[in-house]
């Protein structure tokens, strides 16, 4: 399945020195102006995870495919991007194409870094583009209320119950909220159409990315600008991650053996990217599970929640449609036996059907017909 995430902000906050740390490329340009990015950098990037490596040693697998993750550097926004000022209406536009928000903060000092706003304010700037998306998204639910109360007036009741749901949505944004945190106010039919019909901005789920420097490394707890970031999003159930995106962009350039003393140096047990990424993955509902054989071991992604059968089609829609039973085991206790060949001869191997719940780690083998 196709999961992407959008890194935004404000021009000069360091989005795309993150996503060139995150791609390990120079693919989005980096420079001391606004509207630097303009076209949408896209990259792909492999979700740290070593229970896939681990599975593929003991298994002798000849090869090895991790989970990815698409992020997408998306063009830097002012205030008035809602009413096309700057690029308003591209950021509007490539945000809507993205399943989830990372908004990179600035939380540094620099005077040789101009900001747009004159000034370092990491909820000032939050709030600029949380009311952008807010003011986006309600001219979206008036367009919409405007046709929908026409056809309403003939008495259509899907049309009246739209109604009450775009009358709901409305009353939120006026009040400058955004719908993600309100979601206790909706049916989950209504969040629903509102996802997927209205696509609006501010029901994407989010996460802040608090852009530090090295001296507030490894977690930013005496920077008073990330304090203050984390009293907001604490409010919003949003998580906050912090790094520092010039550190990112040289660890990716040290030789994998000089990493781990790197990362010791500075108090990280692991890269802040690969923090980033796990809480990407968890903020869009994410679990991985695995197949793995001498020819390969490969990690796949699916939606909490999703069925046996329907995993199946993640691999080939052959195997969904011949679906017959599922052999699956789970990664503690395959890791305890130490293979998959071995589990199935002690009986460790459960056999599931189309309807069995999938969960995170699943070492699974699909029997199926064509």
């Amino acid at each position: 399945m196709r999961m992407n995430i959008g890194i935004v902000g404000l021009p000069n906050v360091g989005k795309s020195t993150i996503f060139n740390a995150l791609t390990q490329t120079a693919k989005a340009e980096v420079a001391n102006y606004p509207f630097c990015t303009i076209d949408p950098n896209v990259g792909i990037v492999n979700v740290p995870d070593d229970r896939v490596y681990k599975i593929a040693e003991l298994e002798r697998s000849k090869k090895v495919t991790p989970a990815t993750i698409e992020f997408v550097d998306i063009a830097g926004l002012v205030k008035g991007a809602s009413k096309g000022e700057g690029l308003g209406n591209q950021f509007l536009s490539h945000i809507r194409q993205v399943a989830a928000i990372a908004h990179v903060i600035r939380c540094f000092e620099d005077p040789n870094i101009v900001h747009v706003e004159g000034s370092i304010n990491p909820v000032r700037d939050a709030e600029i583009i949380e009311i952008e998306l807010i003011m986006a998204d309600l001219q979206t639910v008036e367009k919409r209320l405007e046709r929908t109360f026409k056809i309403a007036k003939s008495g259509n009741k899907e049309a009246k119950k739209e109604l009450e749901t775009l009358e709901k949505a409305k009353a939120i944004l006026e009040n400058l909220q955004s719908i993600r945190i309100n979601l206790d106010k909706f049916t989950k039919d209504e969040v629903k159409f509102l996802e997927k019909t209205l696509f609006l901005l501010t029901l994407k789920p989010l996460m802040y990315i608090a852009n530090v420097s090295e001296d507030d490394l490894p977690d930013g707890k005496d920077n008073p600008y990330v304090k203050a970031l984390k009293n907001k999003a604490e409010k919003e159930g949003s998580p906050v991650v912090v790094l520092c995106g010039k550190i990112e962009e040289e660890i990716i350039e040290l030789p994998k053996e000089e990493r781990k003393e790197f990362l010791e140096a500075l108090g990280l047990d692991e890269p802040g990217l690969n923090k980033m990424i796990k809480v990407g993955y968890k903020l869009l509902d994410l679990i991985t599970f695995f197949t793995a054989g001498p020819k390969e071991a490969r990690a796949w992604t699916i939606k909490k929640g999703t069925k046996a059968q329907q995993a199946a089609g993640e691999i080939h829609s052959d195997i969904e449609k011949g679906f017959i039973a599922a052999e699956v085991i789970s990664y503690k206790k395959y890791i305890e036996i130490g293979s998959f060949q071995k589990a199935k001869e002690l009986g460790a191997v459960r056999l599931e059907g189309r309807d069995y719940i999938v969960q995170d780690g699943d070492i699974i083998y699909f029997r199926f017909n064509i």
